[in-house]
């Protein structure tokens, strides 16, 4: 993890930041005075920021999740797969038009067993995010994410997404090569695959964009992410028309865990370490591996066509609706 100066803080993370700089202080005051033991100070203070982190956490409002998925320091993708898993080979392409970076595939190794790991990257500088068009997948991601499962199905492995995206990419290119089609045809083809399927929301899960891949067997998320079918910014311009509205969008929309795990729309909360995810990338990792782990276990109990229509009745048994008699309508 990056030690200050070099980490970078939200705006309620400014209580953390003003620690660490007394604690830079205290060390420059300890090497202008070697006579002095500041050892139990510079102690005392960094037990201070673990105790404020738990606090912030225990306090968060829906923006503030938010905000802490879209974390600058928060681990992405190949930071879970570089904790979590060996051997990853990347394979690219959807054969029929491009390669597209901001999806990601490939074989792994995970506890001992090969699994296929399919998610969105949204690049850790600006030229990366540029390049992986920060984390928005084109109809040919989801095409060659849709090839990468059907291949893992072939060879009898099971399938890890993890989902981290504002939303598919919305430009005029990505609909003319058919972006509502690739993504129906994703979640046309999950909810039939033959292998266990775990997805997991490790940033933000909005839209169409992490539906895509979306649909499986267990679906987890941790514990300081979001998702619901439009982002706060984007839900307060088009019911206010302005952004400014975003934080009450984002309790108006009820996108954090708990939220969805209340909903039924999700299977399991993952803990994160104190403070978040950005935190302790090895901590955030081991976390989500144990219960990763512990699904597919459970997963492997299950034969194929039992977990398909499992599947399929969970998937369409979400959501709330109200059927009114045909006699109630001719009456009305």
């Amino acid at each position: 993890m990056p030690q200050y100066p070099n980490r970078q803080f939200l705006e309620f993370e400014q209580p953390i930041k003003d620690l660490y700089e007394q604690i830079e202080q205290t060390k420059k005051l300890a090497e202008k005075n070697p006579k002095i033991d500041y050892s139990s100070t510079i102690a005392q203070l960094e037990q201070s920021i673990i105790e404020k982190r738990k606090e912030i956490t225990e306090h968060l409002t829906p923006w503030q999740r938010v905000q802490l998925s879209r974390h600058p320091d928060r681990p992405y993708l190949f930071k879970y797969i570089e904790k979590m898993m060996t051997n990853f080979v990347e394979l690219h392409g959807d054969r029929n038009f491009a390669d597209d970076k901001a999806m990601v595939g490939g074989f792994a190794s995970f506890d001992g067993e090969t699994v296929m790991v399919i998610g969105q990257q949204k690049g850790i500088n600006t030229k990366m995010r540029q390049q992986r068009n920060f984390g928005m997948a084109k109809p040919e991601g989801y095409r060659k994410a849709l090839r990468l499962m059907k291949l893992a199905e072939k060879f009898n492995k099971p399938i890890i997404t993890f989902i981290d995206t504002p939303g598919a990419y919305p430009g005029l290119e990505g609909e003319e090569r058919g972006q509502g089609e690739a993504i129906a045809r994703n979640i046309f083809e999950m909810i039939r695959l033959k292998v266990p399927v775990i997805c997991v929301i490790i940033g933000e899960g909005a839209s169409g964009g992490a539906l895509g891949i979306g649909v499986g067997d267990k679906v987890l998320m941790m514990e300081n992410t979001w998702y619901t079918v439009i982002s706060p910014e984007g839900c307060s311009s088009i019911l206010w028309r302005s952004v400014d509205k975003r934080e009450t969008a984002a309790e108006q929309l009820r996108l954090t865990s708990l939220d969805m795990k209340g909903f039924g729309l999700v299977d399991e909360i993952v803990p994160e370490p104190i403070g978040g995810a950005h935190w302790d990338y090895t901590e955030a990792a081991a976390m989500l591996k144990k219960v990763i782990i512990s699904a597919l276990a459970e997963l492997k109990q299950v034969d194929p066509e039992t977990r398909i229509n499992n599947r399929i009745e969970k998937f369409g048994a979400m959501g709330f609706w109200e059927e009114i008699p045909t006699s109630a309508l001719v009456n009305a």
